[in-house]
């Protein structure tokens, strides 16, 4: 990876921080995630999934919280087991 790609996920870990810091939980594959844990959302893992965002928010229009699940291009790239 070079400098400029880890320059732009460091910008991004510092965003996630700071929403974390103001209360907003991060969810890593449906349970609440460390920061030691949100390096994984940009691993592109050996059976073809990767991570996505989901920025849900409240009623107010509030960031309530973040949310990264693994999704896959399709269903057939999943490895069983």
């Amino acid at each position: 990876m070079g400098g400029e790609e880890k320059k732009k996920q460091q910008a991004y870990l510092e965003g996630l921080k700071r929403y974390h810091d103001k209360g907003i939980p991060i969810y890593i594959d449906g349970r609440p995630s460390t920061e030691d844990e949100w390096y994984k959302i940009f691993e592109v893992r050996d059976d073809g999934g990767f991570y996505m965002g989901d920025y849900v928010g409240a009623d107010e229009g509030c960031l309530r919280e973040i949310r990264f699940d693994r999704v896959y291009l399709h269903p057939d790239d999943r490895i069983s087991g």
